[in-house]
């Protein structure tokens, strides 16, 4: 057994019991992560990921691994300090896909033109087997977006927005924020309840009008088009439908008005931390919570 020193590294008790990712870990769970590591000194972290998936019964609603949220927490935990990754097999270059620039993401004449005078508008899902939209997307988000482009967390829908007069925009859908208070009051439910049902809200976390499209309404009808949409497709891929929407619309910033023109319903504002912060340790601007139900028994569903 590998004996390296940052195996006997002590954990202290504060930072545990700890909600990471989705899943609370307890300090057994993190020495047992310790000990796979040290006995597969061979091991890469993809292979590490599916050990401890594997090692803590922590699956996906459809039966597979929750690989992407394990690589997520371990990457934590090794910035914290707690546990000690082998080094990557190959360097990251999300850095350099986001950097890239194409002809098409080039600004386009200006569209001002009613919105019925854009229809139809297609909410066209871009998947792994459509590399260029992809790239397209990422490109997208990181020229135009505020926030610029990051891998968007856990489960995941991306689309392009597109009518005949070209592509209109960009949305993502992705995992939700794993502890929100007004939120949570507002479901009604308990920590066991949120722990079994987060997987059922899903975060509007990125979306983009391009600048040079103005066009009156037509954020609220890309944001009616997605809730229509998404549970289908969110269902064909993931093997389950979500029954609520949240997003974060940060207040100095904008005032959520397409939102509430979509009938999202404001319940309250952020703490300013961010939704994958793990120990208190990020600052950031205060935020307006808004929620789309997807079906009328939301909250029996997330309180089950």
């Amino acid at each position: 057994m590998n004996t390296s020193p940052w195996i006997n590294k002590k954990i202290t008790e504060n930072h545990f019991p700890k909600s990471i990712c989705g899943r609370v870990f307890s300090l057994d769970d993190i020495k047992l992560i310790r000990q796979i590591i040290s006995e597969n000194p061979l091991a890469n972290r993809s292979q590490i990921s599916r050990m401890v998936c594997q090692s803590l019964s922590w699956f996906k609603p459809d039966g597979g691994l929750k690989e992407m949220s394990c690589r997520v927490m371990h990457l934590r935990l090794h910035s914290a300090g707690l546990i000690e990754l082998p080094q990557p097999l190959k360097r990251c270059n999300n850095k350099e896909r986001k950097c890239k620039r194409t002809p098409e993401a080039e600004p386009k004449e200006p569209i001002s033109i009613p919105v019925k005078e854009l229809l139809p508008i297609e909410m066209v899902h871009v998947t792994s087997a459509t590399k260029k939209d992809s790239y397209f997307w990422n490109e997208l988000i990181d020229r135009y977006h505020y926030l610029g482009y990051s891998p968007l967390p856990g489960a995941q829908i991306r689309y392009l927005i597109k009518s005949p007069l070209g592509c209109l925009g960009a949305i993502g859908f992705s995992a939700a924020a794993w502890k929100v208070g007004a939120r949570d009051t507002y479901i009604g439910w308990d920590n066991p309840q949120r722990e079994k049902n987060l997987q059922l809200v899903v975060n509007n976390s990125r979306f983009l009008i391009l600048h040079w499209v103005q066009s009156k309404n037509l954020a609220s009808k890309i944001l009616s088009l997605c809730a229509k949409k998404l549970p289908d497709d969110w269902q064909r891929v993931y093997g389950y439908k979500p029954v609520l929407l949240e997003t974060f619309v940060e207040k100095d910033r904008f005032a959520g008005t397409s939102y509430k023109a979509a009938n999202w319903q404001y319940v309250g504002f952020t703490q300013g931390r961010g939704k994958l912060d793990t120990f208190n340790e990020r600052k950031l601007p205060v935020k307006d919570i808004f929620l789309y139900p997807l079906d009328k028994n939301f909250r029996s569903i997330l309180t089950r």
